[in-house]
């Protein structure tokens, strides 16, 4: 008894292994894009939709600074990258669904019920699709509508709409619509740029430093109507570079659905 004793207490003592950690500093990114998400499920319920579209908008700025914090300190972790998809979760897929029912969608009755789910569904597919993907796809691309532009579309009609005074109701179908093409073309294989070619830590003309001072100024006239027709123009380009590269006879998808099929294996060298 007194050798077991000794032995767990040298097990414990001199073989412990030292505590795994998380990183604190692109989860903070990651939690505060989480409470843009929730400030925004709130701000619905109490009808304030324009602070609900200001909610999801911060998030997504919150969203884009956490993974690339984590790749320039070098603290990127499987932990940062599950709560970064839980976070997006609620941020782009549950609170634009339940936004855009409490302002117009539940006046449908059952096809607002439709419309808020598959949008909701659909990111959920989108998201699970990205993480299983990641090893296999061409960076420069997203497979589908991100969901933080999705979620800009929904959220943007919706505050430009609010801003403008039109009511929800009077708004219904045409929310149905934006949200059923945002939703939808989230899941298919229609590539989207992603940006992640650019490299800031690379020095840069002059001449751009200007034209970001002049595209601040410029969303600064109306920031509703600016950033909505920027994610209008952004979820129609994928579509315009899918119809381009089978015009031109090229392989049109970034990438298929998955790596085990037979039929497949090919499509990703």
């Amino acid at each position: 008894m007194d050798h077991d004793f000794e032995q767990d207490h040298e097990q414990g003592s001199g073989s412990r292994k030292p505590r795994k950690g998380i990183y604190i500093l692109p989860n903070l990114f990651t939690l505060a894009a989480l409470f843009g998400g929730f400030y925004a499920i709130v701000m619905a319920m109490n009808e304030r939709f324009d602070m609900a579209a200001v909610g999801v908008f911060c998030a997504m700025v919150l969203d884009s600074l956490d993974g690339r914090v984590a790749r320039m300190t070098n603290t990127q972790s499987a932990f940062g990258e599950q709560m970064d998809s839980l976070a997006d979760m609620v941020s782009f897929g549950a609170a634009p669904a339940l936004i855009a029912y409490e302002w117009a969608l539940k006046g449908l009755g059952r096809w607002g019920w439709i419309a808020a789910f598959v949008y909701c569904a659909c990111a959920a597919l989108r998201l699970a699709r990205f993480n299983v993907n990641t090893a296999v796809v061409d960076k420069r691309y997203f497979q589908g509508l991100p969901s933080p532009a999705a979620a800009a579309l929904v959220t943007g009609f919706i505050w430009i709409m609010t801003e403008a005074e039109f009511t929800g109701p009077s708004q219904a179908w045409p929310m149905f619509a934006i949200a059923l093409y945002a939703g939808l073309t989230m899941v298919t294989n229609v590539p989207f740029y992603s940006g992640k070619d650019v490299h800031f830590k690379k020095s840069v003309p002059f001449a751009v430093v200007v034209l970001i001072a002049l595209a601040i100024a410029v969303i600064n006239i109306h920031p509703p109507a600016v950033l909505f027709g920027l994610f209008v123009l952004y979820g129609l380009s994928g579509y315009a570079l899918y119809f381009w590269r089978r015009f031109k006879g090229e392989h049109a998808s970034v990438i298929s659905t998955s790596t085990d099929e037979p039929d497949e294996r090919g499509l990703h060298q």
